[in-house]
């Protein structure tokens, strides 16, 4: 099992992302849920719109979700959101790539395949810091 909290941040909105994470069975699986709606409730006086890549959008994460960012691992699948997630501080993995985009710490061809590629995150515990700036880069197959 995962020992850290995890928080889903995404640019859709609240009932899309419950809808998706039910369909994966992935339901009561996060922590919490940051999206379109979170976002810009928190920037309801300002006429901006807040959404990723915008480093207006991570800051504001880490501040709804209490984050460090220096112990935040971000996954995602655009280069613009991982420039900007490293931009804000976070450990970034590119999901979908084998190959490493400017600002990712990891590239992981496959979310399915994270267990093996970052063992780190279910062996650390409590409080302790995961360092994967070192991790290989993991190329994988899955077979469905």
């Amino acid at each position: 099992m995962l020992s850290h909290p995890l928080q889903i941040f995404t640019n859709s909105d609240e009932a899309h992302a419950a809808t998706v994470l039910e369909k994966m069975g992935l339901e009561g699986c996060f922590e919490g849920i940051i999206c379109f709606e979170t976002l810009n409730q928190k920037n309801s006086g300002d006429k901006r719109v807040l959404c990723k890549p915008s480093l207006e959008s991570m800051e504001a994460v880490v501040e709804i979700a209490k984050l460090d960012p220096k112990k935040t691992v971000f996954f995602d699948d655009s280069p613009r959101n991982i420039a900007s997630g490293k931009a804000a501080g976070f450990h970034t993995v590119i999901v979908g790539s084998s190959a490493l985009v400017p600002g990712a710490d990891v590239a992981l061809e496959s979310i399915h395949n994270i267990r093996e590629a970052l063992p780190e995150l279910w062996e650390a515990g409590g409080d302790h810091v995961v360092d994967i700036r070192s991790a290989a880069v993991a190329e994988t197959t899955v077979l469905a």
